[in-house]
């Protein structure tokens, strides 16, 4: 951890306009960085794929997530043209898309998707850069909070939108909604003037401190040493891979029981999205109030809630508390998890490398969990297997309460 001093040193308050910029930044990002998302399969499905295909394309844009995650970060932190990794990969992600639907075979399929899931992987590091240069450490958690609230209205609306152009105008109605919130959010990146992103802040450096100067390199090194942001990497793969695969199987019990695939997962996303959005206007409030200790732990509480909810209770009225509860927490944890970063690294000059890499470890807890799950449930049922991963965030806490210990002493400065 870096001493306090330069470092602490305010960048000069944006504009009101270039905040309102950075929040329709974040809403229409919510639609633009995911392409044709589910309704890619339910497409591909019509035009005779498998779902062993299907399986193998999520499954290879997971893991080029995963591997690209870290180099992407590495080119956050270098790069000066922050707003460019954000409106090249939406603008790219749309083409593939389109290409998708005018020629559905193997071949395109398969090679547009897999460029569109190494472009979104830039998307991320160059938000959060772009959140940090603008609005500086001091500030940097509350409008991380602020940024969270626009994308979950952001997915809430636009999840209305793309249901209603679906229903009335089916898949071109759909696309004709994509192409229109990929331009809204070229348009709101280049709306933040590229001059008022203090780069060297958007590393995590040693804002203001000298003119010209620079922090030191991003190395493994640091990272590895760096024993608060380990301890926070394992909290989060132990989180993530108990709470990963519950809504999923939550999803899978109730469409088998009800026959109503559609309506369950609907409800199920609904409820959670809504979650999230409360906890995203909350938390400014609590970072603000130097609560952030206390809201982590809270955030990993709501994973063996949800696991002793889930198996106690087998009727329908159990999805809405549960994914409350996942909302909650998991919405909370996605603002808690940047800003925390923040402070472990403050001064290193590599934060959105090390934010990658915690990242990449997170989704590994998450992507690895679903083959345990689903062994658990062929052979002890749901109710057991949401309990046994739930209970995965009390082992999650003995790693993070350490970790918050550098957090909550910076925080008093």
């Amino acid at each position: 951890m870096s001493a306090p001093g330069a470092l602490e040193r305010a960048i000069a308050t944006p504009s009101g306009g270039k905040l309102m910029a950075l929040g329709l930044l974040n809403f229409f990002l919510a639609d633009s960085r995911d392409g044709l998302g589910p309704f890619l399969d339910a497409y591909l499905t019509t035009q005779g794929w498998r779902p062993m295909e299907l399986g193998l394309l999520a499954t290879i844009g997971g893991v080029l997530g995963l591997v690209a995650g870290i180099p992407a970060g590495a080119l956050a932190d270098r790069s000066h043209h922050k707003r460019l990794m954000i409106i090249a990969p939406v603008t790219l992600i749309t083409l593939m898309s389109m290409l998708c639907i005018a020629f559905p075979g193997r071949a395109v399929v398969f090679s547009t998707q897999t460029l569109a899931a190494l472009a979104g992987v830039l998307i991320m590091p160059a938000l959060s850069g772009i959140t940090l240069g603008l609005v500086g450490p001091a500030r940097f958690g509350e409008q991380l909070g602020r940024n969270e609230a626009y994308n979950h209205g952001g997915n809430m609306v636009l999840l209305g939108a793309t249901w209603g152009a679906s229903a009335w105008f089916g898949l071109p109605g759909v696309a004709t909604l994509m192409i229109a919130t990929t331009l809204a959010t070229v348009a709101a990146a280049l709306a933040i003037d590229a001059r008022s992103i203090d780069h060297l802040a958007a590393r995590g450096g040693q804002a203001l401190a000298k003119p010209g100067a620079q922090p030191h390199a991003s190395t493994w090194r640091r990272l590895l040493h760096n024993r608060p942001l380990l301890l926070l990497s394992v909290a989060l793969l132990l989180f993530h891979f108990g709470n990963a695969p519950l809504a999923r199987l939550i999803s899978q019990q109730f469409a088998l029981q009800m026959q109503r695939p559609f309506e369950t997962t609907a409800i199920i996303t609904m409820v959670s999205q809504t979650a999230a959005l409360a906890a995203a206007v909350a938390a400014p409030f609590i970072i603000g109030r130097e609560r952030v200790r206390t809201a982590a732990v809270l955030a990993m509480l709501t994973l063996p809630l949800r696991g002793v909810i889930a198996w106690s209770f087998s009727s329908f009225g159990m999805i809405y508390p549960v994914q409350l509860l996942d909302g909650l927490g998991v919405g909370l944890l996605g603002i808690l998890t940047p800003f925390l970063v923040e402070r472990l690294t403050r001064g290193s000059g590599h934060f959105n490398l090390a934010l990658a890499a915690v990242m990449v470890v997170q989704g590994v807890g998450a992507a690895s969990s679903n083959m345990v799950a689903g062994y658990l449930v062929t052979h002890y049922g749901y109710p057991v297997t949401y309990l046994l991963h739930g209970a995965m965030a009390l082992a999650a806490l003995a790693a993070l309460l350490p970790a918050l210990r550098p957090a909550r002493s910076d925080a008093r400065r």
